[in-house]
């Protein structure tokens, strides 16, 4: 602040009076100097904790966070690891898992730690997966602000089309497992969209659950029954095992499938900010020892051991699931299907989780009166059009792994990176802008993602609704 005093009454204005706005008190004129708005916004930065200023009404702990990332990434996608690993080779397939869950880990380590230098120049305790992207185009280069709009609705329309259609596939999925086991025991052949219809009153009350902190525990009981059956699933596995040296070590031409169905299988993108905005101490999520680190460090052994053991013991006659390889007049295998079935169950409340956010956010402004009961009068029509598609669609599965190899591949590796890039570019991006090539990389494996995921969702539709001997020749090759 500038403050000039004159003594008499008037005088011609010096030069510095005719540009320095003035408030005339008692004689006095006091002149204001204003900084910049970008510097009063650094200066102010300071005393503003975003950390401290979150409120959360139930906020997670760290081990109930840890719990329901684990359930995320641990899906029915592990059963295809060892199927995986036929295609990578036994040896590689090591590797390949380990570079893959460093990608999928990474990249939602990237969204969190933009996200939390985001708070500090938005003044805001918490946002969303397009809540970051919205604000860091925003904030960033002049030339890709204008893009803000169209990543936050980009986002949020997949995160949505992909979690929705997830909904209903595990719908199908828990129905499919039960019908195995009721036809092995009955002789009968259950009806299937009837059988898919009956899950509807029971997944009616699990989307009812208010929120994540209530849904931890249904997180802890799908993750006992998950490992009750790949425990089981294991001591299959470990019976009569081969020699290593009668697998192959390394399959360079379809190393492609692999990656298709690994990182698809471990990706959770969605649920990472969910998971971070509800936590009590949002900081211990990242970091070497921090929740993320952890999670995934426990997926990433989880897949490699079930893909080796799968592999080394089937060989080339490994399952799409493995569990197609135990024997079903098996009791034990019945119970596998049984337990992966409601550990399935229990996950669609998490899933479920992320659909009801998006859509709940873009109406609560609107739903002032008993929004209680509005947001439970949503809850119940989501999951009835969930259950709805599956019955409509059973064979819905085949159309989610491609809707999920585009959107998973953009939304789980390309956008995250791109986010980090456009929040880093007043700032750097480090000695010999390692930034920009290491995103270069993973854009490449993005890609890459993208082409062979949705070339195997592809030959899957093909395989279920044409019959072999009438899908040409020249389709399948060039499609493959």
């Amino acid at each position: 602040m500038v403050n000039i005093t004159d003594s008499t009454s008037k005088h011609a204005p010096q030069e510095m009076e005719q540009f320095l706005p003035g408030d005339g008190l008692g004689g006095n004129t006091k002149y204001k100097i204003q900084p910049r708005k970008d510097t009063e916004q650094a200066l102010n930065q300071s005393d503003y904790d975003p950390f401290a200023e979150r409120q959360n009404e139930h906020p997670t702990t760290d081990s109930e966070t840890l719990t329901h990332l684990l359930k995320a990434s641990l899906g029915t996608g592990i059963l295809s690891m060892p199927i995986a690993f036929m295609y990578s080779g036994i040896i590689m397939g090591i590797f390949a898992t380990i570079l893959t869950a460093l990608i999928c880990t990474h990249c939602s380590y990237v969204l969190v730690k933009c996200g939390h230098k985001l708070y500090y120049k938005a003044r805001r305790s918490k946002m969303s997966f397009a809540e970051i992207a919205e604000v860091a185009f925003l904030n960033g280069p002049k030339w890709c602000r204008g893009f803000a709009p169209v990543a936050k609705f980009s986002i949020l329309f997949g995160l949505f089309l992909t979690y929705f259609g997830t909904c209903s596939v595990y719908t199908v999925i828990v129905a499919k497992n039960f019908e195995q086991v009721i036809n092995h025991w009955t002789g009968t052949e259950m009806n299937s969209r009837l059988l898919i219809a009956s899950f509807l009153i029971p997944l009616i009350l699990l989307s009812w659950i208010p929120n994540l902190k209530y849904l931890a525990p249904v997180s802890m009981v799908a993750n006992v029954f998950m490992g009750l059956g790949l425990g089981i699933t294991f001591y299959y596995l470990v019976q009569d095992l081969p020699s290593i040296e009668t697998r192959s070590y390394v399959s360079w031409s379809t190393m492609p499938a692999f990656f298709s169905i690994s990182i698809f299988a471990m990706e959770a993108i969605g649920v990472v900010m969910p998971l971070e905005n509800n936590m009590e101490n949002p900081r211990h999520f990242l970091g070497i020892c921090g929740v993320l680190s952890q999670g995934m460090s426990g997926v990433t052994l989880i897949y490699m051991f079930l893909g080796f053991l799968g592999y080394l013991r089937y060989g080339d006659a490994t399952g799409e699931s493995i569990t197609l390889n135990l024997p079903v007049h098996e009791w034990p295998a019945q119970a596998v299907k049984v337990l992966i079935a409601l550990a399935v169950y229990c996950t669609f409340g998490l899933q479920f989780y992320v659909c009801l956010e998006i859509v709940w956010d873009s109406i609560k402004d609107k739903c002032t009166k008993r929004p209680i009961m509005v947001n439970y009068v949503l809850r119940t029509v989501l999951v009835t059009a969930a259950v709805g598609l599956a019955v409509a669609v059973p064979t819905i599965a085949p159309f989610m792994g491609l809707i999920g190899a585009f959107c998973f591949s953009i939304l789980g590796l390309i956008f995250p990176v791109f986010i980090e890039i456009v929040t880093h570019w007043d700032t750097g991006f480090g000695p010999f802008n390692w930034i920009i090539w290491k995103n270069i990389v993973i854009c490449i494996c993005g890609v890459a993602a993208l082409i062979f995921g949705s070339n195997s969702a592809i030959q899957d539709i093909l395989k279920l609704y044409a019959p072999a001997a009438s899908v040409p020749e020249e389709v399948v090759a060039g499609i493959s």
